[in-house]
């Protein structure tokens, strides 16, 4: 008698590797989204100068779309064990390369 495998889309998953893959996933997309905020701010002084240049415009309203994407994404989870080992994995190097972007950025 042959025993079925469980598929993926069925697997159960471990609560240590669901919890680090979600904040794996957290912390990378804010840093997305603060340097998205910290490209897209226009390069004369201060956010009120937006209008002098039409670059600085399409720069700034470029990331909002970026950054309100970035946001739906933030609560739309992986479905399977799967999305959450792949989280899991592209997170550990993920996070410090885009920590280390947002450090040479700031």
């Amino acid at each position: 008698m042959e025993t079925s495998q469980p598929s993926s889309s069925t697997e159960k998953t471990v609560p240590a590797l669901r919890i680090a893959a979600i904040l794996l996933r957290v912390a990378f997309i804010c840093t997305l989204v603060l340097i998205t905020i910290i490209v897209s701010l226009p390069q004369n002084e201060t956010i009120w100068t937006i209008y002098d240049t039409p670059l600085d415009v399409v720069r700034a309203l470029l990331g909002l779309a970026v950054c309100i994407w970035l946001g739906f994404q933030l609560f739309k989870g992986p479905r399977d064990a799967h999305g959450y080992r792949t989280w899991l994995y592209l997170g550990l190097a993920a996070v410090p390369f885009a920590l280390i972007c947002l450090i040479a950025l700031w």
